[in-house]
């Protein structure tokens, strides 16, 4: 990605060839600070923790793959930051007693994979490092987490397009991990969601589409295709997933972020059928361009979120560095014209 004129906090945008399904336009309703990394492709990706006696008080936890983790609250304030190096992608479960656990793809180690554990403190909206896995050969990219039951795994995505299911022990004093199995898709990928309601396990090859895997340990290894990057629909790369649980065990929505033509899509979780495209413009805050990873929970978030909250990094966000954009769940279902 090319870097903006000197004095610029952001990257230049190069404007993409308009794809032959229009998409509609929804503003986004707020914005966090900007990473710390100026000047570069830095922001990455959201994860969400929604606060259930007090959901204007939820926090978002972003990373700087640069740099580290932020921690912001819902009106965007940057909260805190740990220095954890390259993380690259972020995801949270809450565990019960083992508290928030906060999971990001650990790629300081270019050659070795690992995934670094942190504790949400919900309360003071910090992050506390418990440990590092190892998660095999290869340049950690993607991640996502799966808990069923009181079992928590994460998918490891490496760079080359192989996916590891590591089951992650949080009963010690340091964390631990057992490789449970490997799956492959041809080229390079990076995003990734797990709906934990039915075990499915989605991933974005970022030139070829979006597959689902079953999650289940011991679950078969061979990916369903469920959207070609075609140039139509979806135009490379196909970067973060995310995923709107609504309704029934199955009901809600894939989201994927289509960043060649700076725009997301929408599937049916139910039978994969294609729903509709969406970009953020410019409204109160600014639009988003070039999306790596993006987040959404579906709740209520307070009166600005009432139905939900969608999280997208922002790659082009002149004069500033780059950050992510709020939405409104219940704004882009009202642009698509779906309940």
């Amino acid at each position: 990605m090319p870097l903006a004129a000197a004095g610029c906090a952001t990257t230049a945008i190069t404007a993409p060839a308009p794809p032959t399904t229009p998409a509609v336009n929804v503003a986004a309703r707020g914005e966090t600070d900007a990473v710390g990394t100026a000047n570069a492709d830095a922001a990455d990706d959201p994860a969400i923790w929604r606060n259930p006696a007090d959901p204007t008080a939820s926090l978002i936890v972003g990373t700087d793959k640069k740099a580290g983790l932020h921690v912001y609250d819902l009106t965007g304030k940057d909260l805190f930051f740990i220095d954890a190096g390259q993380v690259n992608n972020v995801d949270i479960r809450d565990m019960g007693p083992a508290g928030v656990i906060v999971a990001a793809s650990d790629r300081n180690d270019r050659k070795q994979a690992k995934i670094a554990l942190f504790r949400l403190d919900t309360a003071s909206a910090r992050l506390t490092p418990i440990g590092i896995v190892p998660a095999g050969a290869g340049e950690a990219y993607g991640i996502c987490l799966y808990r069923s039951g009181d079992r928590l795994s994460a998918f490891n995505v490496i760079k080359d397009g192989t996916v590891r299911q590591i089951d992650l022990d949080l009963s010690g004093a340091t964390p631990t991990g057992r490789l449970v199995r490997s799956m492959k898709l041809a080229t390079q990928s990076e995003g990734c969601v797990v709906d934990d309601r039915t075990a499915r396990l989605y991933v974005a090859e970022e030139d070829a589409g979006l597959w689902r895997f079953d999650a289940r340990a011991d679950g078969g290894t061979t990916p369903v295709r469920i959207a070609a990057v075609d140039g139509e629909r979806l135009v490379a790369d196909a970067e973060g997933l995310a995923i709107a649980a609504e309704g029934a065990a199955d009901g809600g929505y894939l989201i994927a972020s289509s960043q060649g033509d700076n725009a997301y899509v929408v599937y049916r979780l139910s039978d994969d059928a294609y729903v509709g495209r969406f970009r953020i413009a410019p409204g109160k805050v600014g639009a988003t361009e070039e999306t790596d990873g993006i987040e959404i929970l579906t709740g209520d978030f307070g009166p600005d979120y009432p139905g939900g909250l969608f999280v997208a990094q922002d790659g082009y966000n002149p004069p500033k560095a780059q950050n992510f954009k709020y939405a409104a769940w219940d704004d882009i279902k009202a642009v698509l014209g779906i309940r």
